[in-house]
């Protein structure tokens, strides 16, 4: 046995179970979805798809795999799915791929105003193959301004406009973008990875029928295994599979569909669907107190699941911020605002999300408690006091609210 990897896979859980993950990124996959992963279906090659595979022994990979794709359109009330991108950003890559030639024009949203390495950035694969320009939010409202979006369209006339979310915590007016993409005869892609689980229970607007493909992750507040989804019109369908492969996947990690499929399976369910309105009661609960804490959300408040805190008038860097809270058994990431004048390792803001505690079972009264934990740390960053009160009350929290009680 390798006591050395044992050990170390001992402290993470070990880590997971006794902090509060307020990653918005992040979440507890369920012991089912664990386990699904953990089969010997990673044993398998597959490459191909159902009943057009390039090797024997297939007939159950096809069965999972078949029933992950079904669910996946159930859900989303697509018309096709793809279910074997490894990633998100794999997802996006097969997108642009599909639809696309290297150079090609792309409207992406910015990455400090709420987008994503992959919608643009120039240290991404997809700034430096693409032709890109961005759209962001209004100076005063943070807030995505449509005026400015069709003003940039008509003028760049793009083949493809992205609408997305990493850190914008508002609702996406996928419709509005519609109507845009229209005037320019562009496809319109929704990345949705943030929002999916949002989406499902209706706690936000869906993408479908107005965005042509749409790519997602499983591991947000969808709450299955890290992996990637591409959701798309029937049309575009051939395209999109061959994009996956061959185009940029070999075969597929079979166990991880395996389980997303279990994933589906439980984001059908109607405790998913009272999951996700608590997400969003929670992160509401959140804002609020860090109004009242004196701490500023960016476009004062949130719509959906996370939201990012502007701490540039606080004296200590977002990166120390991140850590000192890391120490206390807290775990956020430091993250840009709108028009941040500070670098991207080092923003002037904190990103904070409810999905996994929410997932704990904590609600508004807890969610409250915790925002003013972190305010308190901002605030009084260097009282040890009440950094050692901060850290007695995150072990009285996990104690109270525990994650995997019977995983080892």
């Amino acid at each position: 046995m390798d006591n050395e990897i044992k050990k170390l896979i001992e402290k993470e859980i070990a880590r997971q179970k006794n902090g509060l993950v307020l990653i918005p990124s992040e979440n507890y996959a369920s012991l089912e979805v664990l386990q699904a992963m953990g089969t010997p279906l990673s044993n398998k090659y597959s490459e191909g798809y159902p009943g057009k595979r390039y090797y024997g022994g297939n007939e159950f990979i096809d069965e999972i795999e078949n029933l992950a794709i079904e669910r996946a359109r159930k859900l989303f009330n697509a018309e096709h799915a793809n279910v074997q991108p490894h990633s998100g950003s794999q997802a996006n890559a097969a997108v642009y791929l599909a639809l696309l030639k290297p150079g090609d024009k792309i409207l992406g949203f910015d990455l400090a105003s709420g987008g994503h390495l992959t919608h643009g950035s120039p240290i991404n694969f997809s700034g430096q193959f693409y032709n890109f320009v961005y759209y962001g939010v209004n100076r005063e409202t943070e807030l995505i301004d449509f005026d400015e979006v069709e003003k940039i369209a008509l003028e760049f006339k793009p083949k493809l406009i992205i609408v997305s979310t990493t850190s914008y915590s508002r609702f996406l007016d996928f419709q509005k973008f519609s109507a845009i993409a229209k005037k320019v005869n562009a496809y319109l892609m929704a990345d949705i990875a943030h929002i999916a689980g949002l989406v499902i229970a209706g706690e936000h607007p869906s993408p479908f029928p107005f965005c042509d493909v749409v790519t997602s992750t499983t591991h947000k507040t969808l709450r299955g295994p890290r992996g990637g989804l591409i959701l798309c019109k029937k049309e575009l369908a051939q395209k999109i599979d061959k994009a996956v492969f061959p185009g940029i996947q070999g075969g597929p990690m079979e166990n991880v569909i395996a389980a997303k499929a279990v994933c589906f399976f439980e984001a059908a369910s109607p405790e998913f669907k009272k999951y996700q309105h608590q997400i969003i009661l929670n992160a509401k609960a959140m804002a609020e107190e860090f109004l009242k804490q004196g701490i500023r959300a960016v476009s004062n408040g949130t719509d959906n699941h996370l939201m990012v805190l502007d701490i540039s008038s606080f004296g200590h860097d977002s990166r120390e911020i991140q850590n000192k809270l890391s120490e206390l058994g807290i775990y956020v990431n430091c993250n840009a605002i709108p028009f941040d004048k500070k670098p991207p390792f080092n923003p002037s803001g904190i990103r904070v999300g409810s999905p996994a505690i929410t997932t704990r079972g904590f609600k508004e009264e807890e969610c409250k408690i915790v925002a003013g934990l972190v305010a308190g740390m901002i605030k009084n960053f260097d009282d040890e006091k009440i950094l050692e009160e901060a850290g007695n009350k995150v072990k009285e929290l996990t104690g109270r609210f525990p994650i995997y009680k019977d995983f080892s």
